[in-house]
């Protein structure tokens, strides 16, 4: 997908909803075990109930790749299952020499068919720069992210700044912002959410940390969003286990339509104030 079509799908959908499908199998709710594939049957479940309220899905490979050859079974149907059109993540943040980048591209973007990967750039260019080689593909670079261990480098002062300014500066001149997001914790301050948007005004912006984790929709909105909107808001626990009976799915839409109509609202604040 590229960056216009992205555009218009917020556009259309007036969400930037994107939820995650980090599916713990010990958390979905109990009837659906008797399943020949649990994980899936819950992932289809929940896209039924969310397809048309969001505009993404993040996939956390970890939860599939815990339970080897069948999670990569229930991953493969999941992703075949999102109807075309949706911006699809594959949350694995790779990042390698640049053969083993180059294989890791492939896994996403040719075997899978994701639309974007995570990747973790401390490696540096050429640990990167393989995942920008795919046409309408996107590395989603880690910028600041919100757990507590961000402090042990991601926030250390380096020259007259931080650590994650020069790399952010740094990957910005690798791709663009056609190829190229950068995840940004829902949880960091407001005044770092406006000031990342200032050091990367036209990149998207993938932020997780909404909902179970505290971080603000309203404040992430109105500091980080640009004319394209530029944001993709990830929402996973908070969604997908609003509700843990028969109904589950049920729930999980009325969280999801919520975080929808908010959404809604900024955006229209955005052209109202264009």
């Amino acid at each position: 997908m590229n960056r216009q079509e992205l555009v218009n799908l917020i556009k259309e959908k007036q969400s930037y909803l994107c939820v995650g499908l980090d599916t713990d199998i010990q958390k979905i709710p109990k009837h659906l075990l008797s399943h020949a594939d649990p994980v899936f049957a819950f992932n289809k479940a929940i896209i039924d109930a969310t397809k048309d309220l969001c505009v993404s899905y993040k996939i956390n490979t970890a939860f599939y790749e815990s339970m080897g050859i069948r999670g990569w079974e229930s991953l493969q149907r999941t992703v075949e299952y999102i109807p075309s059109g949706i911006f699809t993540i594959a949350d694995a943040k790779r990042g390698d020499i640049g053969n083993t980048s180059t294989q890791y591209a492939k896994t996403f973007f040719e075997t899978y068919k994701f639309d974007a990967v995570t990747v973790a750039p401390y490696m540096g260019r050429d640990s990167v720069e393989p995942f920008l080689q795919f046409s309408e593909k996107w590395a989603i670079v880690l910028g600041l992210t919100s757990n507590e261990g961000s402090q042990d480098f991601q926030l250390q002062p380096v020259g007259d700044g931080f650590l994650f300014e020069k790399v952010l500066k740094a990957c910005m001149e690798w791709g663009t912002p056609d190829n190229m997001m950068f995840v940004v914790g829902a949880t960091q301050s407001s005044s770092q959410l406006g000031y990342i948007r200032k050091l990367a005004p036209d990149n998207f912006f993938l932020v997780p940390g909404v909902g179970a984790q505290g971080g603000s929709l309203e404040e992430i909105s109105l500091q980080a969003m640009n004319k394209d909107c530029g944001l993709l808001v990830n929402a996973s626990r908070a969604i997908i286990y609003a509700g843990n009976g028969e109904d589950f799915a049920d729930d999980a839409r009325k969280v999801a339509r919520q975080y929808q109509l908010e959404m809604a609202s900024y955006l229209n604040k955005m052209v109202a104030a264009v």
